[in-house]
């Protein structure tokens, strides 16, 4: 009999902690507290904390994250911003939308941005750099923000994938003008509806950010402060959001460990990559456990075909969709990787038999 293994089960991580959720939902419904009250505060309090930083604000996606960071870094028409080749395309959409222009470059074998790559990129327009911390795993913070310093261009991390992961102790989101984040549903810290934030250590880009989500309105003296945008975190959202937060800490270390266990019994089929890197200092939190097969979409088919639910971002990549209008100036390492790539099921609801029966087709594929 074919088993399912789930990628992700939110109906069996709600009944893990169904007790503290429903308990939040009660508290704000009893007071109608729906927008903008005690439970985003707190949760923006608690995000800036775990992450490392002065401030967090809450949004209503991780697009808005990334779109609002840009407009507070004073980027706009006429400017060009950095951006990896291999990624979700609200990354580079967030440039386009704010009117400058997205300068692709390729990445490595860890999926992120290639910081030898990147000074090549630069031209006189070039604004910023907004690297992507894929999978879980961060991009080369530190040579980046060599690289942006010795330009004088402003960092906005997309970590929406990444909350938790860190490089020598330091936060991903932690780097940069902000970093963005996304509560997808599906994200390591997902809510039940969409959501984000941004964090920074900037009371200026925290107090346009506030400002900026609700319609460019400052809440306490009702004075506008520019055309803005209806982007606010919804203050359920933050509270269940909140909850999860707690056991954030936990979960990683569930994560690694099922990482392990992959690890251990998949490292010796050559024609997989599995997303161990030796970069000391680097930790890798699975938010995905993304693997390259040489198979590709025979190796992903097989697995769904036998029950075992896998992602396969972005077979194509998103500057190969005509509608954006996109330079290739042509990445072979996002090709490759775009052809190889799929995620198995990582998440802290997952049995560890769930995890011996992925394995056990992964290996029943490659005995074919």
């Amino acid at each position: 009999m074919i088993r399912k293994v789930r990628f992700v089960d939110p109906v069996r991580v709600y009944h893990m902690i169904k007790n503290e959720i429903d308990n939040a939902y009660f508290a704000i419904m009893k007071k109608g507290d729906l927008i903008d009250r005690e439970q985003l505060k707190d949760f923006e309090k608690n995000l800036a904390a775990f992450v490392g930083t002065k401030y967090a604000v809450g949004l209503n996606s991780g697009y808005d994250a990334l779109h609002i960071s840009l407009r507070a870094g004073g980027i706009g028409p006429g400017d060009e911003v950095i951006v990896p080749a291999h990624t979700f395309v609200a990354t580079c959409s967030a440039v386009v939308n704010v009117g400058a222009k997205p300068v692709l470059v390729d990445v490595t074998k860890d999926f992120n941005i290639d910081v030898d790559k990147i000074e090549e990129a630069i031209s006189a327009k070039t604004k910023g750099i907004l690297p992507v911390h894929l999978s879980g795993y961060m991009a080369d913070m530190p040579q980046i923000i060599k690289i942006a310093e010795k330009y004088n261009l402003v960092v906005v991390e997309d970590a929406c994938q990444s909350l938790g992961s860190s490089i020598n102790g330091k936060g991903a989101g932690a780097w940069g003008l902000t970093g963005c984040w996304s509560f997808y549903p599906f994200k390591i810290l997902g809510g039940y509806g969409d959501g984000g934030a941004i964090t920074t250590d900037d009371a200026d880009v925290a107090l346009f950010a506030r400002r900026m989500r609700y319609n460019g309105e400052d809440r306490d003296t009702g004075e506008y402060h520019g055309h803005g945008f209806t982007c606010l975190l919804d203050n359920l959202q933050a509270a269940f959001l909140d909850v999860k937060l707690k056991y954030l800490p936990e979960w990683i270390k569930r994560r690694k460990k099922i990482a392990k266990q992959y690890q251990n019994a998949l490292s010796d089929l050559s024609d997989i990559l599995l997303p161990h890197y030796d970069k000391p200092g680097f930790d890798h939190i699975y938010q995905n456990y993304t693997i390259r097969s040489k198979q590709g979409n025979d190796f992903s088919e097989y697995l769904k075909s036998n029950g075992v639910e896998v992602l396969t971002q972005f077979r194509k990549p998103y500057y190969k969709h005509e509608a954006l209008k996109l330079e290739d100036r042509g990445f072979p390492e996002t090709e490759a990787l775009s052809r190889e790539v799929c995620s198995l099921p990582m998440n802290v609801e997952i049995t560890d038999e769930e995890i011996d029966y992925v394995i056990k087709v992964v290996r029943s594929f490659y005995k074919k």
